[in-house]
């Protein structure tokens, strides 16, 4: 993928950035991928920076994702509520899944859609393998994370809990 730069000009001469650094610096995060391990690690990393770097000042998170890996999400929206600084939530095309989650995650008041962006909420899944007592222990795991997922949703949205099952 092509990465476009931005050059800025100052008394010390010019700088380049490549187009994902020059938005960091203006506390924003875009999450434009499948939420997966790797995606969840740079995306937990970019909000411990912001943070450590001004606690008080808002993060702009961009969410553009299918969604994907419920703990890599989780791994994100418990670094979205640990950090100290707000962290607001902008829908800008599809919010599914764990990407819906952590559009509902954003600070009270800061969660946004763009006008034709899709948001989608539903049951977790997963492919499981391996002999039935192995199965049935994966089937209770991914039991517990779809039930923790409703509950976010619920907290985050002020739905009750019994409306948030229903829906997804």
């Amino acid at each position: 993928m092509l990465v476009p730069m931005v050059i800025e000009s100052s008394s010390k001469g010019e700088r380049a950035y490549d187009i994902w650094s020059r938005l960091l610096k203006e506390r924003i995060i875009f999450l434009g991928a499948g939420i997966e391990d790797d995606i969840a690690n740079l995306v937990i990393a970019q909000l411990l920076f912001l943070d450590a770097e001004d606690p008080e000042k808002e993060i702009f998170l961009y969410i553009n994702s299918p969604g994907g890996v419920i703990t890599s999400g989780l791994a994100i929206y418990d670094t979205m509520q640990y950090v100290r600084a707000p962290v607001s939530t902008i829908c800008t095309g599809i919010a599914m899944s764990m990407g819906a989650v952590l559009l509902a995650a954003g600070a009270p008041g800061r969660r946004f859609a763009l006008p034709h962006s899709r948001i989608m909420i539903h049951q977790g899944s997963g492919g499981f393998r391996g002999n039935t007592p192995d199965v049935f222990i994966q089937v209770k795991e991914m039991e517990k994370l779809v039930k923790t997922t409703q509950e976010i949703l619920a907290a985050h949205t002020g739905q009750p809990i019994d409306k948030v099952v229903k829906d997804t």
